[in-house]
């Protein structure tokens, strides 16, 4: 009910390059992310409160995506059952 659905997923250069469409009960709608390995290189959210999903692919960049997933899977937002976070949760571990 709250998954992502990937919606392209290619590698460029050994840069891995996905884009997910995020649940309906979220504010954004579209979470893009580049990895190296099992680094992520950068996370970009399309619509969601600006300020803090930036802030959030900011913390995300040059980390393991294991430890994105252990610190971010779960999160809620509002009682909705996933958030922001969860969602990049959710896509980071469809791309391990």
């Amino acid at each position: 009910m709250y998954e992502v659905t990937k919606i392209n997923d290619i590698t460029e250069g050994g840069v891995r390059k996905a884009s997910f469409r995020t649940s309906a009960v979220v504010c954004s709608e579209q979470i893009d992310i580049e990895m190296e390995g099992e680094t992520i290189r950068r996370v970009q959210y399309t619509k969601g409160c600006h300020g803090n999903t930036q802030g959030l692919a900011r913390l995300c960049e040059g980390r393991k995506a294991g430890d994105v997933i252990a610190r971010l899977e779960g999160i809620d937002c509002k009682g909705r059952g996933t958030s922001c976070p969860d969602q990049l949760a959710r896509a980071l571990r469809q791309l391990l």
